[in-house]
């Protein structure tokens, strides 16, 4: 398919592509959709940070488009601009006004004189953190001890309740950073943000462009049952990949009531690798130790419904953006991390070494086991 790219975007047109941009498609899907390259719809995105211009709404006092297309045909009809101003109810000075700054009556064009006068009413808002420098300065050095603009908001809120010069919102703070035509908090501040972003994205976005909801039939945690909650029972499974570099991976199981923990090796992280590979290592527990398995919304787990089949284990997805609904298999993963570090390519480890690891880590006691060790519990349930 070929794109245009020459002709310039109307409002309608960037409306909406904020409007797709805010709902989590790529700049590749909303170019795909317009018939434009991803790298334009990237530029008019990256134009105000990611953030969806304000709506600019005419005044009732001025000239409006068709007021000024009946001031044209007056004109081409030899009509005075009393004649003119009088059919519109307008004021014989204001027609006059129009047509004298618009190229007079030879050379008036409706269409040309109100993009004049649109592009002229623009109004800039100046940001609060430019015109108040004992904030800004404040903001900077809170942004530059890691905290996040939504925690500086609320800390100015709580220590200067009386002073609404150095109270901001969040989203103030954010703008002043990804729209940097302001020129207000410096570029390097963003560094400082946990997500390393240059512009606002939406919260359904992802680095690869994929919605992490759109599973076909994922039924959601909130359906699992309380049994898995209070990890009463054992065979409550929680998984997720852990990523090397150059596109390795490592699939991770871990088992709520007792904290043992699973490595299997995946050749990548398409989904007809990872479940073959993950049904082929359950299907080797008891029967009572497979009850169900809560995943993240990666798509590597696409093909669920053959996992549930092949196993007879129930998968429940957590909601979008929660890792923390499978806390316990993140924390795992921050032990694996010491065996598997961050950066590495750990597709050279063969099943046998990463059964080594993962004994290594069931035999040491935990704290939230009275420092019993993850393999004593998970064997007792087998007694």
């Amino acid at each position: 398919m070929r794109y245009s790219k020459a002709r310039q975007f109307d409002a309608a047109e960037i409306e909406e592509i904020h409007h797709r941009w805010r709902h989590g498609q790529t700049q590749r899907e909303i170019g795909r959709a317009l018939d434009r390259v991803s790298a334009v719809i990237g530029r008019v995105i990256a134009r105000t940070g990611g953030f969806p211009p304000p709506v600019r709404r005419r005044g009732c006092r001025v000239l409006s488009l068709h007021e000024r297309e009946e001031i044209s045909r007056g004109l081409c009809a030899g009509h005075s601009a009393t004649h003119i101003a009088a059919h519109l109810g307008r004021s014989t000075s204001t027609v006059c006004r129009e047509i004298a700054r618009n190229g007079g009556r030879e050379h008036y064009r409706a269409t040309t004189a109100d993009a004049r006068a649109w592009k002229q009413a623009e109004r800039p808002k100046p940001c609060k953190l430019a015109t108040e420098r004992r904030l800004r300065t404040v903001v900077a050095n809170k942004l530059l001890l890691d905290w996040s603009p939504e925690q500086i908001s609320g800390w100015l809120r709580s220590s200067f309740p009386e002073d609404p010069s150095m109270q901001v919102s969040h989203e103030t703070i954010y703008r002043s950073l990804f729209v940097q035509a302001r020129g207000v908090l410096k570029k390097e501040l963003t560094a400082h943000l946990r997500s390393k972003r240059m512009m606002r994205h939406a919260r359904t976005a992802t680095v690869h462009g994929h919605h992490r909801g759109q599973i076909v039939d994922a039924v959601t945690i909130r359906e699992r049952p309380a049994q898995a909650e209070d990890r009463a029972v054992p065979g409550h499974w929680e998984g997720d990949l852990l990523a090397g570099c150059r596109g390795s991976y490592v699939a991770t199981l871990v088992e709520r009531r007792s904290r043992y923990t699973m490595l299997i090796k995946v050749e990548d992280k398409r989904t007809d690798s990872v479940v073959p590979a993950l049904a082929r290592e359950i299907r080797k527990l008891p029967r009572e130790l497979r009850r169900s398995l809560t995943w993240d919304r990666g798509l590597e787990m696409a093909n669920h419904k053959e996992f549930t089949v092949a196993t007879d284990v129930q998968v429940y997805f957590c909601d979008p953006s929660s890792p923390w609904q499978r806390g316990t298999n993140e924390n795992t993963n921050r032990l694996l991390r010491q065996y598997l570090p961050k950066g590495a390519d750990i597709s050279h480890h063969t099943q046998a070494e990463l059964n080594r690891i993962a004994q290594r880590l069931n035999e040491r006691p935990r704290k939230t086991l009275d420092f019993r060790t993850p393999a004593d519990t998970f064997h007792d349930s087998l007694r």
